[in-house]
């Protein structure tokens, strides 16, 4: 008969614990609830994910139907639902929150040299995007998105060398995804390619100083004045590559510096795509690609939609709905 440790066990001994217990302390996670630890409330949700539970009560009678089992998988004392679910409402969402930063700092060395990424540059590559969590208007009115319905945003900055997350937030369905780049600190040195949404000349004039890069698309509507021009070889599908001035009566304050503007075909797709950046140094070719690698945070997101859940909840306070969205995305980098 086998001795060894149990699957779900092996996969929870990659977490370091002290390092887990540093956010607990930081967030006070043990000031109501000295019996079931922090460390026993991740357990269960983690175990929520990994097994596709449908509630906190099926995760729940699941690991009772194993009650003998339960201390050699990490528990230390008896589970119920409500205590986990009081756990959940009260228990301070970043704890969690930090504890992701934690693993996602730890899981990055692992992808340093990822051999899926091509792209020949020195720093690093962000792709910015938030997605829309649906919820139920009359259960979530605190997410209140419109009318008829409530919502939450999962703002997240995906790695590119490996596709982890970097950094991530969690707002109201009604807070515009623009907001999340006043959170983020920026790196010198690296990219940070965005859709036009993200489009916010003092906040891109921000990454300018500093020092970090921007590819981003531009809108249709832009006012610019072009400064000259870069050689530029057609058969790569970039139409032009321009050094421009923004000419708008409100964006030539709110960003005073020269920008340029690559226009690029894609012959993949028929479309033609503008961008702007602030990189000069970089060839117009990559400036296009590093835009294409855009696509593998909607991977990303479709991924733990599919595989984690987070389209239906275990709580009903912001609190609990936060919680299990860090729980979430902990589960999926504890097992790396």
């Amino acid at each position: 008969m086998y001795q060894g440790k149990y699957v779900f066990a092996q996969v929870m001994n990659s977490v370091i614990r002290h390092e887990f217990n540093q956010g607990v302390e930081r967030h006070h996670g043990h000031r109501w609830m000295k019996r079931f630890s922090c460390w026993d409330q991740f357990l269960v949700m983690a175990f929520g994910q990994l097994a596709g539970r449908e509630s906190l009560r099926d995760a729940i009678i699941c690991l009772n139907a194993h009650r003998e089992k339960l201390y050699h998988i990490g528990f230390r004392t008896s589970l119920v639902r409500t205590t986990v679910a009081h756990a959940n409402e009260q228990r301070d969402w970043r704890i969690w929150s930090d504890f992701a930063q934690t693993l996602i700092v730890r899981t990055r060395k692992l992808y340093i040299n990822d051999p899926t990424f091509t792209l020949d540059l020195d720093g690093a590559v962000y792709i910015v995007d938030a997605t829309t969590i649906d919820l139920c208007l009359s259960v979530f009115p605190w997410a209140h998105f419109r009318t008829t319905k409530s919502a939450v945003k999962l703002n997240l900055a995906l790695d590119a060398h490996g596709n982890i997350p970097s950094f991530f937030d969690i707002s109201n369905g009604n807070v515009h995804d623009v907001h999340f780049l006043d959170r983020i600190n920026y790196e010198v040195g690296a990219h940070y390619v965005m859709d036009r949404g993200y489009i916010d000349f003092a906040r891109l004039y921000t990454i300018h100083r500093a020092g970090a890069f921007f590819v981003i698309r531009a809108k249709d509507n832009l006012a610019y004045r072009r400064l000259y021009s870069n050689p530029v070889d057609k058969t790569t599908g970039v139409r032009c590559d321009q050094i421009v001035r923004l000419t708008g009566v409100k964006t030539v304050v709110l960003y005073p510096e020269k920008l340029r503007r690559v226009k690029y075909y894609d012959h993949e797709t028929n479309q033609t795509y503008v961008f702007l950046t602030n990189d000069f140094t970089t060839d117009a070719i990559t400036v296009a690609a590093l835009y294409k690698y855009r696509w593998q945070i909607e991977l990303f997101f479709k991924w733990i939609k599919q595989h984690l859940k987070i389209k239906s909840f275990w709580g009903y306070s912001a609190n609990a709905v936060k919680t299990q969205i860090c729980m979430a995305i902990c589960t999926s980098l504890s097992p790396l």
